[in-house]
């Protein structure tokens, strides 16, 4: 029987407090969508796919240990794409005077396609042709210096990056957005519901002054509105004069 009041006080706090939990819902909501859409800068991705293997010969022999020691190159060629002495290259290449060489490492990921052979760089900026162009030079910057880096000639492009006007930002993701903001304020308008519920210390009903004070209500006297008391004493007075001639 607690557990089914427990419950039904519980709902009620909700059902009081529903224009509160709304309102702090939609505010959330709102907040998010407005940041969301007019206030954070939209970033777009390109990406671009280097493949580490060495060259054909006229008579080719699948070697195990040529294909591990390709593996084990990757790591290595991970930190060389984003290092100086390759992006440094690519600032020349591409004119960017107003970025620094730690500001397109940012830009940058390199990383291995599973435990392929294949490298994919990935590159984010603001602008979706830039991010073209910065993983395409990077790509090819690489693809040359390389050779002379380490000696060796085993990396070609697989496939370039593009862009397009249409192209969609990757973030921020707007709906994702709201739809958290939504379900942070849910929460916050419940638990302050809740809060509030819990700090009002008002007896509203006869079993709460049952349950405090260990009394039994024997009457109550309901409350009314002013609109019900002036009609009230309105016909009061009207048949107050007819009371006094039939008590006359």
């Amino acid at each position: 029987m607690e557990e089914t009041i427990s419950l039904q006080e519980l709902f009620q706090t909700l059902k009081k407090r529903m224009l509160l939990i709304l309102s702090l819902t939609i505010l959330a909501t709102l907040i998010s969508g407005i940041v969301s859409y007019f206030f954070v800068t939209p970033i777009y991705q390109a990406s671009t796919q280097l493949l580490v293997n060495q060259e054909k010969t006229e008579a080719p022999i699948l070697n195990v240990s040529e294909i591990q020691t390709n593996l084990q190159l990757i790591n290595t060629y991970n930190v060389i794409i984003k290092s100086p002495a390759i992006l440094d290259i690519v600032r020349k290449d591409l004119a960017l005077e107003t970025l620094t060489t730690e500001d397109l490492n940012s830009k940058i990921t390199v990383s291995a396609v599973g435990e392929s052979q294949v490298l994919t760089i990935t590159v984010q900026d603001p602008d979706q042709f830039v991010a073209r162009d910065i993983a395409n030079t990077t790509a090819s910057v690489f693809q040359r210096e390389i050779m002379d880096i380490m000696n060796v000639n085993n990396v070609s492009i697989l496939a370039k990056a593009t862009a397009t006007d249409t192209q969609s930002p990757i973030k921020p993701n707007k709906m994702l957005n709201m739809a958290i903001a939504m379900v942070v304020g849910l929460m916050l308008g419940v638990g302050l519901a809740f809060l509030l519920e819990y700090l009002d210390n008002t007896i509203k009903t006869e079993q709460e002054i049952e349950t405090l004070l260990g009394l039994s209500v024997i009457g109550s006297i309901s409350s009314m509105e002013k609109k019900e008391q002036d009609k009230m004493n309105k016909v009061q007075q009207k048949l107050k004069p007819e009371g006094e001639i039939i008590n006359g």
